[in-house]
């Protein structure tokens, strides 16, 4: 209510909002500033003085809530009202050409496709609503049906309007935009220099970064962080005068959204690879970082004719940039000690920037790789990011050799604890047998803290290696019962960050049986056999207790698995450590997933073809049900799920007169 907010009061509050709203506009999306830093700033102040005053005054949409708001305790969940698709990929100019087929094949016409194009751009998805012109939530992508609430983080954002104009309300009482949160490269920089300088660990990348700095629950955090909103959609394709995509996009720039300069409208298959390579030469020019060019049928008519397939559309497409490759140079080969014992060669490289980051490390994983690749010592090397994300040598330019490079041979003791290294029959991998070595040790801390197993944050390796080195922590048990005081005195350990720490370490005790499964670290049981092992036995008693022959009568679970997890909980120190974790407050919670009955119980299911997602992801879904699934068809298969170039399984199924289903049939099958 503002009834007793003087007249002269609210004007003076309207019109600074709208020279707040105009002036960031002018500075945020059109670079085009028409006033000095020092003047913005004091209408803001003024701003904040009058709400200050009258508190009434302040509402979801005004400029101060960009500053950020206070501390939330977690993020809620938002259920997307139209889900946020992904996207299928291509990586060659014949891939494309398919997809074409396909749409023009879809739309029953010969003629040239009419596109839009737009940068591929390596951030994270957001999707902000309006009601009744006002942002009134925010949230990530998630899973694509459901994301998490950051609406206070986003509100800091100066590119994202908080209010739409008075026009567009009327004629879209509800909006949903969507667009992608990036970080400048030259704004990365800019913070990693601040966190090093404050002794904070770096953000690895610009899209790390910015979901980092999204995900805060603080968003005064947020707030300091240079954020960038670019809007490439909305939710709907049914919105009054609003036909395509392209005059979507146009509408959105002029509701003061910033649009990138690089989405063009195009036509035909020609037309497109021709912007797909002006975009790719102008990729190391830009200021933030792409992986490759979307692509996306223009007509909304269309792209509802065309409709989708599972999770992803059948009119748009994202044709990813070939993976970077640069020369550099073999400085020294080292080897690092896993938590499993396994001895691994690493490439000591000149620093190069690769798609972005500095790469000066690269695996080389095992002996045979070395004798594959002849790589030595002083060697130029061709290297590259696998999808973008992992260094490897590609290659080696035995061309330009001198003479003074030296092979390199795998060391017959271990770097860490200096104990006798072998490699057993029928394996690649060298290994150290000493269980007490410190560098296991220390992998074996770092990853009982990782995300999939015990999600304790702030305890990376650094951190584990210094908990270790000052006999705070000999096994991930240990974890338990440090205190803040004696986390104090380690290195770029402050008061708050160590209290940070040991907030997560007690959080970490609620993870359910899966995670510990996970963080224990036995040898070749990860997430989807850790969960597949607590389904079936429920308890940690009970799975200590399973023998391989009980193992074994879990479907995925084969006899290697099997006999890793019975030879895991045969020794000592494993039980002496679980133990620990019992007395220590780890809950150990009973793992029960209740499910009701559904079409796909006792149904076995065989999977063939290409599919939009791997195949595993399908397991799950199939097993979570209540379902099974077979390598082969046979008369006892219920259902073959068909992607594409499905093959000899396909044949079969029909000659045994099998239901054939795809992803689509499969996905309303399962709902």
């Amino acid at each position: 209510m503002t009834m007793n907010v003087p007249k002269d009061i609210l004007e003076e509050y309207a019109e600074l909002i709208e020279q707040i709203e105009h002036h960031a506009k002018m500075y945020y999306v059109l670079d085009r500033p028409e006033v000095s830093d020092a003047e913005y700033d004091r209408l803001f102040d003024r701003l904040l003085e009058l709400e200050k005053q009258y508190p009434e005054l302040e509402t979801p949409a005004s400029p101060s809530q960009r500053v950020g708001a206070g501390p939330l305790p977690e993020f809620s969940t938002v259920l997307h009202r139209i889900r946020m698709l992904s996207l299928q990929k291509v990586t060659t100019r014949e891939e494309f050409a398919d997809f074409d087929r396909r749409v023009r094949e879809g739309l029953g016409t010969d003629d040239d496709i009419e596109y839009v194009i737009e940068p591929k751009l390596d951030g994270l998805a957001v999707e902000l609503v309006y009601e009744a012109g006002v942002l009134m939530v925010g949230s990530t992508r998630g899973d694509g049906s459901r994301g998490e609430s950051i609406t206070p983080n986003l509100k800091t954002i100066r590119s994202i309007p908080l209010r739409l104009s008075e026009d567009t309300s009327m004629l879209y009482p509800l909006l949903e935009v969507r667009g992608e949160v990036i970080m400048r490269k030259s704004d990365f920089q800019k913070l990693n220099q601040r966190m090093e300088e404050s002794g904070a660990q770096p953000f690895a990348n610009p899209r790390n970064a910015a979901a980092g700095s999204l995900r805060q629950l603080n968003s005064y955090i947020t707030a300091q962080r240079a954020l960038v909103f670019y809007a490439y959609n909305v939710a709907a394709t049914n919105l009054p005068e609003l036909d395509d995509h392209y005059t979507t996009v146009q509408f959105l720039k002029s509701e003061g959204f910033l649009i990138n300069e690089h989405v063009k409208l195009v036509r035909g298959i020609d037309e497109v690879e021709k912007e797909f390579a002006r975009l790719e030469q102008a990729r190391p020019d830009l200021d933030y970082e792409i992986d490759g060019m979307v692509v996306k049928v223009n007509s909304f008519r269309e792209q509802e004719r065309l409709g989708e397939i599972a999770r992803a559309p059948r009119w748009a497409v994202a044709w990813k940039f070939p993976a970077e490759e640069v020369e550099t140079i073999v400085e020294d080969i080292i080897f690092s000690v896993g938590r499993t014992g396994v001895v691994t060669p690493v490439a000591k490289l000149q620093p190069v920037r690769v798609a972005g980051v500095t790469v000066s490390n690269a695996s080389l994983h095992n002996e045979d790789e070395i004798r594959e690749l002849d790589i030595r010592v002083g060697d130029h090397v061709i290297i590259r990011r696998a999808g973008d994300v992992i260094p490897q040598v590609v290659s080696v330019i035995k061309e330009k050799r001198t003479g003074g490079e030296h092979t390199i041979t795998m060391p017959q003791t271990c770097p860490s604890c200096g104990s006798q290294t072998v490699r057993p029959e029928g394996e690649a991998a060298w290994r150290c047998i000493n269980v007490a070595c410190p560098a296991q040790i220390v992998e074996r801390i770092y990853h009982f803290a990782s995300k999939d197993a015990m999600d304790i944050d702030g305890l990376g390796g650094r951190i584990a290696g210094q908990l270790f080195e000052n006999n705070l922590v000999h096994d991930p048990a240990d974890l338990y019962t440090i205190t803040k005081e004696q986390l104090l005195p380690l290195d770029l350990m402050g008061d708050k960050r160590a209290g940070n720490l040991i907030d997560a370490i007690a959080e970490s005790k609620k993870r359910q049986l899966p995670n510990i499964l996970v963080a224990l670290g036995i040898f070749g049981i990860g997430e989807n056999a850790a969960q597949l092992i607590s389904t079936r036995f429920e308890t940690i008693d009970a799975i200590m207790a399973a023998s391989v022959d009980d193992l074994i009568t879990i479907d995925g679970i084969g006899p290697t698995m099997a006999q890793s997890v019975v030879d895991f909980f045969a020794k000592d120190q494993n039980r002496t450590m679980i133990d620990k974790m019992k007395k220590a407050g780890v809950a150990f919670p009973p793992y029960r997933v209740e499910r009701k009955s559904s079409v796909f119980d006792d149904k076995t299911f065989v999977i063939t073809g290409t599919l939009s997602k791997p195949r595993d992801h399908f397991k799950k879904l199939i097993e979570n049900a209540g379902g099974k699934t077979a390598g082969s068809v046979s008369a006892k298969t219920d259902y073959v799920l068909a992607g594409e170039k499905a093959g000899s399984k396909l044949d079969k199924a029909k000659k045994l007169g099998i239901e054939i289903i795809d992803e689509d049939q499969f996905l309303k099958l399962l709902e």
